[in-house]
């Protein structure tokens, strides 16, 4: 059973049992190098053990549960975004410089995606994380609400994006026939003209302007 107490708030390691082998963060760093390589599913109690030398019973003298792993994981690769971006420019320049530091990162894990979505308490990088992006957006009169919706949708599109490739050994229209599909055939046979920015900027930029109400 999972302690209740959140794993921020409890000692390092428990008090009994022999001295320490390994510190919290080496677990923590074993763990998010099995992510990287096999994926999130490939992380357990035993896989990381195995990876440290050591029994998986004795990572149960840091940690409750494999919950609680997962929950430093998630920190951990949110501490990752430090040093953040310089606030420079308009609280839009801000936010999108932070969008795109994050972009990078869940880029690096694509595990991260996951377990920012679990029901859990927010740990000490990822509030200062929160706090900093609350603070590109101080000289805003939107209400603290939107600003969070803000932050959360800001999220989402870091996610879409992140999992989002490009490859050309594929038509993805193959299958297209102009008669039964007028609209895109005629939307494709159009130049496509080019853009001063990525996707993920003006998508961005888009929706964080209509969410806050400042152009």
């Amino acid at each position: 059973m999972a302690d209740a107490q959140p794993i921020w708030t409890r000692p390092v390691r428990g008090t009994r049992g022999p001295a320490p082998g390994h510190t919290r963060e080496e677990i923590v760093a074993a763990a998010i190098a099995i992510a990287d390589t096999d994926g999130l599913p490939a992380v357990s109690m035993r896989a990381v053990a195995t990876k440290l030398g050591t029994a998986a019973g004795a990572l149960y003298r840091y940690l409750s549960s494999r919950d609680d792993l997962l929950d430093l994981m998630t920190d951990h690769a949110v501490g990752e975004l430090r040093p953040y971006p310089e606030p420079e420019g308009d609280w839009l320049d801000q936010l999108t410089a932070l969008a795109n530091s994050q972009l990078d990162l869940h880029r690096r894990h694509p595990w991260l995606a996951d377990l920012i979505q679990r029901p859990t308490a927010i740990g000490p990088q990822a509030l200062s994380w929160f706090d900093h992006c609350l603070g590109a957006m101080r000289t805003l009169e939107a209400p603290t609400a939107t600003k969070f919706e803000a932050i959360a949708v800001m999220t989402g599109l870091v996610v879409l994006f992140s999992r989002t490739t490009s490859s050309s050994a594929a038509n993805p229209f193959a299958a297209l026939d102009p008669a039964r599909h007028p609209h895109l055939a005629a939307a494709l046979a159009e130049p496509s003209g080019t853009q001063n920015t990525d996707l993920f900027d003006r998508a961005l930029r888009g929706v964080l302007r209509g969410l806050l109400g400042e152009s």
